[in-house]
């Protein structure tokens, strides 16, 4: 029998855009002779589910089901597709665990460490993973941007702390921008990192897991035409993304031996995707996308197509282990 899968894409974060173009493409690519797939368009307090007939209905938050022509639906598993809130800091994940429906990402509480991005940071300091220095700030803190300049250097990078696709993200490289970016910041959230800026190749590694073993996919380097790895370089072609990257064996083991440490020590489930700097040998960690971007251009499809998969083959994976687990 087919299991029912809820396809949950859209959002409430800038995000929100790319996670339908994520779910879209998921959707063409689910196998529909093993999963019965409802797509799901969550926005705010309105969860509306595409009927065949071409309409609408809401989803019964009680229990996470829908009744429309004649039946009731109830769900085998969720596929979350959201990226940034509710779908990538644990809120999501923490009303499934409450119905108890499975879903195919991190569990609520390492989904929630891990959006956080200092919050990850400070979790992962014990592993011995070099990470960029870095100043944080709530909003209304008083600070002073010489002092942050003295500690981290120019040029520098702000960025919410919270979020994703480079949204909030600016490379600053005058003290005098330094405000600007900090403000700029916090339109997308409360706190703020302000990062040391570390010259180096950008590299980016996938993995999850199938049948009790992790599944290494190949390293990505990305080569961006602009100052950095921003949203346009990220979905609208303005970077160069070489898969597998053209490194040393020895290097590709150390990234790929370093996203299963950090995969294992917060706890992962599902696939996830590590952000690095390369600086020589040095492999400093960016940050990790629990729910990382599936459009056709996407960083994770093009290290599946890499790796021999098809999108499909490694969707019912993913599914199949959530279920399993």
């Amino acid at each position: 029998m087919k299991k029912v899968v809820a396809l949950i894409y859209g959002g409430d974060s800038s995000e929100a855009e790319v996670s339908v173009k994520s779910g879209r493409h998921v959707s063409a690519h689910l196998d529909r002779n093993l999963f019965e797939v409802h797509e799901i368009m969550l926005k705010g307090r309105d969860w509306s589910v595409k009927l065949p007939s071409g309409g609408t209905a809401q989803i019964e938050k009680s229990d996470f089901s829908y009744s429309a022509e004649g039946r009731k639906v109830t769900f085998d598993i969720a596929l979350i597709m959201i990226h940034g809130t509710p779908g990538e800091n644990g809120l999501l994940q923490a009303y499934l665990e409450m119905v108890g429906v499975p879903y195919t990402t991190c569990s609520s509480t390492v989904s929630a460490i891990s959006f956080d991005k200092y919050a990850c940071k400070c979790y992962l300091r014990d592993t011995g993973v070099k990470m960029a220095g870095e100043v944080f700030l709530h909003k209304g803190d008083k600070y002073n941007t010489a002092e942050i300049i003295s500690k981290l250097g120019l040029p520098l990078f702000v960025k919410p702390n919270v979020g994703g696709s480079s949204f909030g993200v600016t490379k600053v490289k005058k003290e005098e921008d330094l405000e600007a970016a900090i403000n700029e910041a916090l339109r997308e959230g409360d706190t703020v990192l302000v990062e040391e800026y570390i010259a180096g190749r950008e590299m980016t590694n996938g993995v999850f897991e199938a049948d009790g073993q992790l599944v290494r996919l190949p390293v990505t380097e990305i080569i961006p035409d602009n100052e950095f790895f921003d949203y346009e370089a990220k979905y609208l072609g303005a970077s160069r993304e070489i898969c597998p990257a053209h490194i040393s064996v020895e290097l590709n083991k150390k990234i790929v031996d370093i996203t299963h440490k950090i995969y294992r020590y917060l706890g992962c489930s599902g696939v996830v995707r590590v952000d690095y700097i390369i600086r020589g040998e040095e492999i400093f960690f960016l940050e990790i996308n629990t729910v990382p971007g599936m459009t056709e251009m996407s960083l994770v499809p093009q290290q599946v197509r890499a790796a021999g998969m098809t999108i499909g083959e490694f969707l019912t994976k993913i599914l199949e282990t959530s279920l399993s687990s």
